[in-house]
């Protein structure tokens, strides 16, 4: 598989739609805004994983774990496994190009019909389902759910399939495969993605490295990219402003050393943005943007719910479950395992609707077996409840912990371990807003709910059917105050018919005052952030069926055709990946602007200081290949940052499009050589500018190697190129503590392993070295 995110180098400064996040809603609006003709930016915070590329052992995962609480902004943050620490509630959710869809369970399940006709909907939801029963079609035609095909294929029936049989039998309650998006054969997919089958490695949740779960980035995503999107990776959205028509997006690139620089955040602009971060994300990122400006509903951050999650094991079972993945165990034969959730014990159908749940069986990625044992073995003395009991049975059940210590997870007590996910109804009251910058979840006492006594009593229920003991989350406990965790964050940007009530209108779009119905026109949100009430069962069909609902309606108000054909340009005929090891550096250099000097860049620079013009940029200069970098006589680079010139605008401007050429040789001046900086500067007023600036790297019998290599003469001009009106000259310079700065920031790019990033790196420090000593030193001697 292709990749599908391109360097940020390759950002425009323009769009017609900024998608933020790449989950199922993010995805979805990219893939139908481009098929609807439109030109589309897909910003994403996390990094792009191909199949193969997926944590596979403990120490690979726990490089991936992100733990977001306390105080610090977490800027750069963009681990895979994302936990957010809360007050009452805590979030685990997936941070990548995909969103969570890398990391979930893959369960397509549709909502309970009282569940959408419940008042907390918009009355439009409510007055034409239709709609919303179209957008679950359209996605359930990208998705491709399909139930474990047992015993078709090779396909064996799955112990803990049975056991769940077993449960639903004892608790005399229904029982039926899932829909999961997962591919049980080998094929090219719908929109030209080769997939291979699933192995039952049973690591859905720790990220598919066989490439079999139909992911957003299996399907939308690469749908959008067939349709012209641009997808880039690792840009941290931190908030919105409304400038006349268009929208600026604020964003920090993360992890290219800006921050070592304190360097000011980077922008995009847009007609249209469509925030799709997921709960906490669109939440934080509105909340932000509140706080710079954009009038927001009251309503903002309330009304949120972790779906009523609940975690649980039947521990030490009379019955084998093997419910652990294999991790770096896995193989291309088809293990005992299975995909992470299989089946379901449906109890929605209660008298009383927020009575009703959904228990499915699980299993642990093989990346965190070697915690397992001692685990549960400890928690099941602290919090487990036996419901079984004899001599023994007693005796039975410490021989297989035994055999779990001993020979591993995969025997014994764990191999007979069942792991239930519970959705329910919570009230829905949690909250969140900003503290010191930092997005806080508030809900203390969610947990001493009633109905998590109750999912707690079937737990138990299905447990005793297996012989086990039953063990609740290891939060759920007195000593803990009974807090929770939550696979599902669903709220806080909720559905209303009006801002008193809500914070978006039924398709999305982002009330722009207190009360009442009027909107911010280009400003949506797709994603679980909009979903006003727990669903009471997975969520991600209801989340992909509101997103399609809300691109359709967009679409036909603006009058734009969406097709949903099947005929695209298949991707693995179009090479997007890197054929080498790339370098990368952040540059700051500062000094003088002379507004108006024409002429001369000394005069400019003394003209500028005169007059407090200050001139300062910080850019990332990225080579995609070092070999083909020093072999091309240019050395051509990419370049983008910002820049701030008070004496043309007060607010930093953003600097796309540029280019960098190290040490140009000048055939009839063999003893000079140039180092060059173009860039398209985009201010916050929308005004275009043009910059120019060169080093002259020159022995002139005096050794001024510094002085050269760290000197910058510089042009501005209006419009996009040179040919455009001169505004001034002026020079800049690299300072010692930047420069000590910069040095940190070195470092390869999209290298295949460690020894290739180091030599890339050599291979540039040898470059720079070598031209510096033949100009200072060989044509002077």
């Amino acid at each position: 598989m292709k990749k599908l995110s391109k360097p940020i180098t390759e950002l425009q400064s323009e769009y017609d739609f900024v998608v933020v996040g790449s989950g199922y809603g993010g995805s979805i609006a990219a893939s139908r805004m481009a098929r609807c003709g439109q030109q589309v930016c897909l910003l994403e915070k996390g990094k792009e994983f191909l199949p193969g590329q997926f944590p596979t052992n403990l120490r690979q995962a726990a490089g991936e774990m992100n733990f977001i609480r306390g105080k610090s902004p977490g800027i750069n943050r963009n681990g895979l496994y994302e936990f957010t620490i809360g007050n009452g509630i805590n979030v685990f959710k997936g941070c990548g190009l995909g969103g969570t869809s890398l990391v979930n369970a893959n369960v397509s399940i549709r909502p309970e019909d009282r569940v959408m006709n419940d008042r907390a909907w918009p009355e439009a939801i409510r007055d034409d389902l239709e709609s919303f029963e179209e957008g679950m079609k359209r996605a359930w035609e990208m998705l491709k759910p399909n139930p474990y095909p047992e015993n078709t294929n090779g396909y064996p029936v799955l112990k803990k399939t049975e056991a769940m049989r077993r449960s639903a039998e004892f608790m005399s309650e229904p029982f039926r495969l899932l829909d999961i998006n997962v591919t049980f054969e080998d094929k090219q997919n719908h929109v030209g993605i080769k997939q291979a089958k699933c192995t039952n490695c049973g690591d859905c949740v720790t990220g598919c490295n066989v490439g079999a779960k139909n992911t957003t980035a299996m399907n939308y995503l690469p749908d959008a990219f067939n349709h012209g999107a641009d997808i880039f990776t690792e840009i941290h959205v931190r908030y919105l402003e409304k400038q006349g028509d268009f929208w600026r997006v604020f964003f920090h690139p993360v992890n290219i050393g800006r921050e070592n620089f304190d360097a000011p955040l980077m922008f995009v602009t847009a007609k249209n943005v469509i925030l799709s971060a997921g709960s906490l994300g669109s939440t934080e990122i509105l909340l932000r943007s509140a706080e710079h400006g954009l009038r927001l509903s009251d309503r903002l951050g309330k009304r949120f719910t972790g779906n009523g999650d609940v975690l649980g094991f039947g521990y030490n079972n009379d019955v084998p479950i093997h419910g652990i993945g294999l991790g770096n165990r896995g193989t291309d034969q088809v293990a005992k395992v299975g995909p992470c959730i299989t089946s379901v014990i449906d109890m929605r159908e209660r008298k009383q609707l927020d009575s009703g749940m959904t228990l499915e069986e699980g299993t642990v990625p093989g990346p965190i077996r070697g915690i397992m044992a001692k685990s549960l073995i400890t928690f099941s003395r602290l919090v487990g409840k036996d419901t079984d009991r004899g001599i023994g049975d007693y005796l039975r059940e410490k021989w297989r912990e035994l055999k779990s210590l001993v020979m591993g997870p995969y025997h014994g007590a764990v191999d007979n371990t069942q792991i239930y996910l519970v959705m329910t109804h919570d009230d829905g009251n949690g909250e969140m807003e900003l503290n010191d910058g930092k997005l806080s979840i508030n809900w203390r006492g969610v947990g001493k709910q009633e109905i998590f006594h109750k999912v707690n009593g079937e737990i138990l229920s299905a447990t005793k059917a297996l012989g086990g003991t039953k063990i609740p989350n290891p939060t759920w406990n007195r000593l803990m105050n009974y807090d929770l965790v939550t696979v599902h964050p669903l709220g806080g940007c909720g559905m209303a018919d009006d801002a008193s009530e809500g914070v978006v209108d039924h398709k999305g779009q982002v009330f722009s005052e207190k009360t009442g119905t009027a909107l911010h026109q280009g400003l949506f949100v797709m994603d679980g952030a909009v979903i006003p009430r727990p669903v009471g069962t997975n969520p991600l069909l209801t989340i992909s069926a509101l997103a399609e609902r809300s691109c359709k309606v967009i679409a036909e108000e603006r009058g734009w055709p969406l097709s949903y054909e099947f005929d695209p340009p298949k991707i693995e005929d179009q090479d997007t990946s890197f054929k080498g090891t790339g370098v990368q550096f952040t540059e700051t250099m500062r000094g003088f602007f002379g507004l108006g000097e024409l002429e001369d860049y000394g005069v400019g620079f003394e003209k500028g200081k005169k007059e407090k013009s200050e001139f300062e940029f910080t850019l990332t200069i990225q080579t995609e290949d070092i070999n083909d970098f020093v072999k091309d006589p240019d050395h051509p680079a990419k370049m983008v940052g910002t820049m701030l010139a008070p004496a043309i605008s007060p607010y930093p401007m953003t600097a796309l499009r540029g280019q960098f050429n190290l040490f140009i040789e000048n055939p009839a001046a063999p003893d000079r050589k140039k180092m060059a900086y173009t860039a398209h500067l985009k201010s916050k007023e929308g005004t275009d500018y043009y910059f120019e600036g060169f080093k002259d790297v020159y022995n002139d019998r005096v050794i001024d190697v510094w002085k050269d290599t760290t000197t910058l003469f510089i042009n501005l001009y209006e419009g996009y190129s040179s040919e455009g009106k001169l505004l001034g000259k002026g020079k800049l310079v690299i300072r010692i503590a930047d420069l000590i700065r910069q040095l940190k920031t070195i470092k390869a790019i999209h290298a295949q392993n460690k020894r290739e990033g180091l030599k890339a790196v050599s291979t540039f420090g040898r470059f720079f070295a070598g031209h510096v000593f033949d100009t200072y030193f060989r044509f002077g001697s």
